[in-house]
């Protein structure tokens, strides 16, 4: 089964959206196999053949397409071997340009480049929001395939440099904890549980909550990455600042187009997933839609601001862009800003 598989409907939808039909879809449908604490608290099997078909079908779209864009150099979205900047030594010819040091070339009168420390053992982890508002999408998937796919991109990249990669799953008031190994088969363990998480409309894990338990369990530096659509009411800016106090972190954030503006298709039902509060709307009015629009503009630009004030870089997913090319433009970005020197700027 490959990511154009068929449309499934929603049963709950985001916050201020209603269940939009979807159109033609990149992700397969997920089992609909119930996920308890039992289920939980056990390893995954990924026996399931559509689940292998996922899973192979995203390993493929990060080893093929993302390493083809990107040509292997990864700067700005894992941490790879030698990040930390060493001593310096007279340019040979072939070493890379951006390596030299400039500084140390106009005192010595001659090319120097900056060598790197090899990193050891280094840690990426991630934290993984899959409250009930990610059960929604209007366009090519829903909300959850993305955290899954982004989930995907820094796992099998990370794992691919030799890297550990560790995970916090946030469902059905639940935290479940998978420590950093390195391996293809724990981050398929991974993979495979976020996948198959069932839909809920039980109130959702802490967000705030999620991200304290990764500055606590994290003491080593590292990555950290969380993936959410942020449209938590709890405290989780001050949460994310403390976790940048010690690590790189890159915040995902994933949307839906229909969560920034409303079709004009007359009278909606909207629901909260999380609280299960309905109201109806009149999207034939273009005071009403205008609004609506306003109030997103407005919470998304918070929700940048937030995580920048942080110091957390920042990349926004949307179900109806192509993540892979999206991930592409934000390693670029950070590479230039990294400026060769293997460091990246937030």
């Amino acid at each position: 089964m490959a990511w154009s598989c068929r449309t499934r409907p929603s049963p709950a939808t985001s916050p201020q959206t209603t269940s939009w039909p979807a159109s033609s879809r990149r992700f397969p449908a997920r089992s609909s196999s119930t996920s308890t604490p039992e289920t939980m608290s056990r390893h995954p099997s990924i026996d399931d053949p559509t689940t292998r078909d996922v899973l192979r079908q995203l390993e493929l779209d990060v080893t093929i397409r993302l390493d083809g864009l990107l040509q292997g150099d990864y700067l700005g979205l894992v941490p790879g071997h030698g990040s930390e900047p060493g001593e310096t030594r007279r340019y040979i010819a072939g070493d890379d340009v951006r390596r030299i040091d400039w500084n140390v070339t106009a005192r010595m009168q001659e090319p120097f480049v900056r060598q790197s420390i090899a990193d050891r053992e280094l840690e990426t982890r991630m934290l993984v929001d899959l409250s009930p508002s990610l059960d929604f999408g209007t366009a090519w998937c829903e909300k959850r395939d993305l955290a899954l796919a982004a989930a995907g991109a820094v796992g099998f990249l990370t794992q691919r440099v030799g890297n550990r990669i560790g995970a916090i799953l946030l469902h059905d008031g639940q935290m479940r904890d998978f420590p950093p190994r390195q391996g293809r088969d724990h981050l398929m363990a991974i993979l495979h549980e976020i996948n198959q998480a069932d839909r809920i409309d039980t109130t959702p894990a802490s967000l705030s909550g999620g991200i304290r338990r990764l500055t606590k369990s994290a003491r080593r530096a590292g990555l950290m990455v969380v993936i959410s659509d942020f449209m938590s009411t709890e405290p989780w800016p001050e949460e994310l600042r403390r976790l940048s106090l010690r690590h790189e972190v890159l915040a995902i954030e994933v949307v839906d187009p229909r969560e920034l503006e409303l079709p004009n298709v007359g009278l909606i039902t909207l629901r909260d997933p999380e609280t299960g509060r309905t109201r109806d709307i009149n999207t034939g009015r273009p005071a009403v839609r205008e609004a609506y629009a306003a109030a997103a503009s407005t919470q998304r630009t918070e929700i940048a601001n937030r995580m920048r004030e942080a110091g957390a870089s920042h990349l926004q997913l949307s179900t109806d862009r192509d993540w892979v090319l999206d991930l592409v433009r934000f390693v670029a970005l950070r590479r230039k800003q990294a400026g060769g020197t293997g460091r990246v700027k937030s």
